[in-house]
């Protein structure tokens, strides 16, 4: 038989690339069953994370059902219940349900979260309930009327677009991502379509000619698995209701203090902003408001040291001073060059900035460029009316004679730190001379938290004028009706009154008699104010309707400006904060009551 005739015999061995090929299968089928075991046990995991979670809040919600009524959603809905699951990375998901009773509702919209974790890695740090308890109906001419109205993110209401709440969202949801049409009334059609699309929604084909309007009680349930209770109405609508006694304020100081720390850049410039509704940096720089940032950094190392903390205030020192420049006669001042201008609040600022480092720290380090930044600050000042310049030429030329208020409380500040920081007297009758000037012109009218800081701190130095203390108290007194009845957060407003405080407590210690003046109404308004900031204060319940929630927690924003969170605001709030901090104990001791809070709208 020929070679090519004979067939070859089989073999019981596998050929060596058939091995191979056997193997890889094997191996990839192999890892295939362990990730999706190991996917759903981390899916069974985060559901039951979830689920013990909504045990929690739905002890809370159901405890007085009672309490909502026969049909608050609206008579087709009946009760509506919102779930709303974030994993801090990323803008919440929020479910609703509808049904016959609160119970019908809260598991309908169970079902639907639940549906959503099923098969997924999504975390639910954080998990939040609102129930809605009342409800009305507007035709969409009156709800344009009312949001055109309303103060810009201040229409604290949810919507249902159909009577069934199938399309329906938040309050937060619809503030959030800028739904409601603040400039023109109404509501923006393309931002909800967005946002319905990029939630995994159904877009509409228009808006209904009538609107549910709806609020709810809410309570959120967060990483630790506490539960909160939310407010139900008026200025504080969906945040925690917290009593802000002195370790309270050390916690919001610190937190706040470390958002700040992390904008710090390698070259010591500050992330200036964010308008965190869609995670955007404010493209822009203020080196007066960079300045002022550093201050509140320094009174945050006063409390806890923390090296890392100072490497990082020495680059924003050096960053400051890169921008500090001198004329021919070697007086110093602080440059911005975008705008080629040098401003008076700026080099009156890096005065009280370098000074509070420099008594932090136990250093003249900068003794130096402080005084040359005083000599700017003098050559601005006219000494026979006690009136300022208040913005120059890069080239030391007159610009503008006026632009804010706040220039002349901030440099007359720096002048009492200059003298506080020399023993020099020329400082201090500059400051005199500035001072007179405030009274004459009655400065009490700009609600000047600057000029509060001026009066505190130049009666450290002549504590026996009575004239003095009489104008620095009523800045404050002046005031106080208007500040006690703000809407918003208005930030610096807890600084002039916590600054008047001192100024008050310094009367009393060296037996100046200060007439008329309403020490109980500065205490309720001190109250008042420390809880309204509050609702500038980025908790969870608030942050998570943001595009990028853990960017922004603990941090202050602005609401009325799209939720902004600039350097500034943050600082002006732990300025308050500190000197509340301060002065806590003092505060009790004449019959402060940090938990006696009265909504005033």
């Amino acid at each position: 038989m020929s070679k090519q005739n004979k067939k070859p015999e089989k073999s019981n061995q596998l050929q060596p690339k058939k091995l191979l090929t056997l193997c890889a299968a094997a191996v990839l089928l192999v890892a295939a069953v362990c990730f999706f075991v190991r996917g759903g046990r981390e899916t069974a995991s985060n559901t039951a994370i979830y689920q013990e979670k909504l045990a929690l809040l739905e002890a809370s919600a159901f405890e007085n059902p009672s309490d909502l009524g026969k049909s608050p959603a609206g008579g087709q809905a009946g009760h509506a219940v919102f779930l709303s699951l974030c994993n801090t990375e990323e803008r919440s998901s929020v479910f609703c349900g509808t049904g016959a009773d609160l119970r019908s509702a809260w598991s309908a919209a169970n079902e639907k979260a639940t549906a959503f974790l099923t098969g997924s890695n999504y975390d639910p740090v954080w998990v939040k309930a609102d129930v809605v308890y009342t409800s009305r109906v507007l035709d969409d001419s009156e709800l344009n009327k009312e949001v055109l109205r309303a103060r810009s993110e201040f229409y604290r209401y949810g919507i249902a677009f159909d009577p069934r709440y199938e399309t329906a969202l938040l309050e937060a949801e619809l503030n959030g991502a800028k739904i409601y049409d603040y400039d023109n009334g109404g509501l923006d059609f393309s931002y909800l379509n967005t946002y319905l699309k990029k939630s995994g929604r159904e877009s509409l084909e228009g808006l209904p000619n009538a609107y549910t309007l709806f609020q709810c009680k809410g309570w959120l349930c967060d990483e630790n698995k506490d539960v909160w209770a939310l407010r139900a109405d008026g200025l504080d609508y969906g945040r925690r209701a917290e009593t802000v006694d002195a370790d309270y304020a050390l916690e919001l100081i610190m937190n706040a203090s470390a958002f700040l720390e992390d904008q710090i850049q390698e070259d010591g410039s500050f992330v200036y902003g964010i308008y965190p509704r869609f995670d955007n940096n404010i493209n822009n720089y203020n080196i007066v408001r960079h300045a002022s940032t550093l201050w509140s950094l320094a009174c945050r190392y006063r409390l806890a040291p923390d090296e890392e903390l100072a490497e990082k205030m020495e680059r924003t020192i050096d960053y400051m001073l890169d921008q500090v420049i001198y004329d021919s006669q070697g007086r110093a001042y602080l440059y911005e060059e975008k705008s080629d201008e040098i401003k008076l609040g700026g080099c009156g600022v890096a005065v009280v900035a370098l000074t509070e480092y420099m008594d932090v720290f136990q250093s003249d380090r900068y003794a130096g460029v402080c005084r040359a930044l005083g000599e700017g600050i003098l050559s601005m000042l006219d000494e026979t009316s006690g009136e300022y310049y208040h913005v120059l030429n890069g080239d030391f030329t007159r610009k503008e004679e006026y632009r804010t208020v706040y220039y002349d409380g901030e440099a007359t500040f720096a002048l009492c730190r200059l003298y506080s920081l020399t023993g020099d007297p020329r400082w201090l009758e500059a400051a005199k001379c500035a001072v007179a000037h405030f009274i004459a012109a009655d400065y009490t009218q700009y609600k000047d938290h600057w000029v509060a800081y001026s009066m505190n701190e130049i009666t450290k130095h002549i504590p026996d004028n009575q004239d003095y203390y009489v104008f620095a108290l009523a800045n404050a007194q002046n005031n106080l009706k208007v500040i006690y009845e703000r809407d918003t957060t208005y930030h610096t407003y807890l600084e002039l009154l916590m600054a008047a405080f001192e100024t008050y407590d310094r009367a009393v210690e060296h037996g100046i008699a200060v007439e008329n003046f309403d020490l109980q109404m500065l205490l309720d308004t001190i109250s008042v104010r420390v809880d309204r900031q509050l609702n500038g204060y980025f908790y969870p319940e608030y942050a998570m309707y943001m595009a990028n929630p853990q960017r922004i927690l603990n941090t202050f924003m602005v609401r009325h400006d799209g939720y902004r969170i600039r350097i500034d605001d943050v600082q002006h709030n732990i300025g308050g904060y500190y000197l509340y901090f301060k002065n806590y104990d003092k505060l009790v001791s004449l019959g402060y009551n940090a938990s006696d809070k009265t909504d005033v709208v």
